[in-house]
């Protein structure tokens, strides 16, 4: 049977691992070797989840979307993780490793983000616990996440401004990269998703899979079963889709769909479906599936969704499309437009442009009544509202 878990080199089948800078062995090293047992000691556990229930407002509502079911003839509850605090799922995991960093000595937390909500996770985890805070994002997505940025720098945060490349989260990852690397002994860096050098892509998982943690039990407590039909999230680097997948990833019965982001078109050369676009590579420590060139240069991705502006994938989820397990779809910008202004005059919610793109792929699916389908609504639109307000006025 194919496993879905990591194996102990930090692979899901052919994707994964841990491809470093000899200067960031140490770290990394210094993170496998202890990340399961500090994980799973009982003190740890206590104060994680003592931080999800009293801090971060868990468990986070399962939500009956009757409008939207009658509209798909089908049943579909919202798992809110846009009413976290700070406004989306990032900080699952943010609690789970400034907690990880603390226990290793850690003084200083560097990040990368992109639509600026890892970023603010970061730096309320920092303020929480007293810690530096330094967060790295894209020159254009700092103009674009305005509010995001202005959160981050009342929390106490630095931001830092990645002027390479295309200046979005892929040229912010690689700065931070270059600071760990600069700053080797003190520095913590906390990866906002299932991406990076192994052990990243499994611990992200593992701190956000309270998500489907949680649905199992509600949907128990809803419907009399624990098992939907569907679970739907959307993909940049992956990690709610991690975390939403990740209590049925050895469920046959449950489909697990993920929605990345097409841009202007699959083809348009504006895109971040990288499971269409892909092919192996390694990018930001691991291998997966990389938009790349020909000869291996990777390509600017495009989303109107800061967040899933991303040329990569996390290898759980290159392994999931690989082996069949996942069925992965795409949204245009358009698409994950309308499907945004569709939540909030249909159910009074709205969604992050992220989120968007997954409630895009309730459109592309055959759904009867039937079916149970859980959608994580993975952040509020807050930070999108300027490009909500744009769309409204071309309409």
């Amino acid at each position: 049977m194919t496993s879905f878990q990591v194996d102990t080199n930090g692979y899901y089948g052919q994707f994964g691992g841990a491809y470093i800078p000899e200067m960031l062995y140490p770290n990394v090293e210094e993170l496998r070797n202890r990340y399961l047992d500090i994980i799973h000691e009982p003190g740890f556990q206590q104060e994680f989840r003592a931080l999800l229930r009293d801090y971060v407002g868990r468990p986070t509502p399962l939500y009956f979307a009757r409008r939207l079911s009658e509209r798909y003839n089908s049943r579909i509850f919202l798992k809110r993780e846009d009413l976290c605090h700070t406004g989306a799922h990032k900080v699952n995991n943010t609690i789970g490793q400034i907690l990880l960093a603390r226990r290793l000595g850690k003084q200083r937390i560097i990040a990368e983000t992109g639509a600026g909500q890892h970023g603010v996770a970061t730096a309320t985890v920092c303020a929480l616990m007293g810690m530096e805070c330094i967060v790295y994002m894209g020159a254009r997505d700092i103009e674009r996440q305005a509010p995001n940025v202005a959160r981050m720098k009342m929390l106490g945060a630095r931001v830092e401004p990645a002027l390479s490349g295309s200046q979005t989260l892929k040229d912010a990852t690689n700065e931070a990269i270059r600071d760990w690397i600069n700053n080797p002994i003190d520095t913590h860096y906390i990866i906002g998703s299932v991406v990076g050098p192994h052990p990243y892509p499994d611990m992200v998982a593992r701190f956000q899979s309270v998500i489907s943690e949680e649905i199992r039990a509600q949907l128990k407590e809803t419907t009399g079963s624990e098992l939907p039909t569907k679970v739907i999230a959307c993909v940049g680097g992956g990690s709610n889709a991690a975390g939403t997948f990740f209590h049925f990833l050895d469920e046959p019965s449950v489909e697990l769909i993920a929605v990345e982001a097409a841009g202007e078109g699959v083809l348009s050369g504006h895109s971040a479906a990288t499971t269409q676009l892909g092919k192996d590579g390694i990018l930001h420590g691991s291998r997966s599936l990389v938009m790349q060139t020909n000869d291996g240069q990777v390509l600017e991705a495009h989303s109107i969704s800061a967040g899933l502006d991303y040329p990569g994938i996390g290898p759980l989820h290159a392994h999931l499309y690989k082996s069949g397990r996942g069925r992965y779809l795409n949204a245009t910008d358009q698409e994950a437009l309308v499907a945004a202004f569709d939540l909030a005059r249909m159910e009074g919610i709205i969604p992050a442009l992220e989120s968007s793109h997954a409630l895009a792929g309730l459109g592309q699916l055959e759904l009867s009544p039937s079916d149970t389908v859980v959608l994580c609504l993975s952040g509020r639109g807050d930070k999108d509202m300027q490009a909500y307000m744009t769309y409204m006025e071309s309409k």
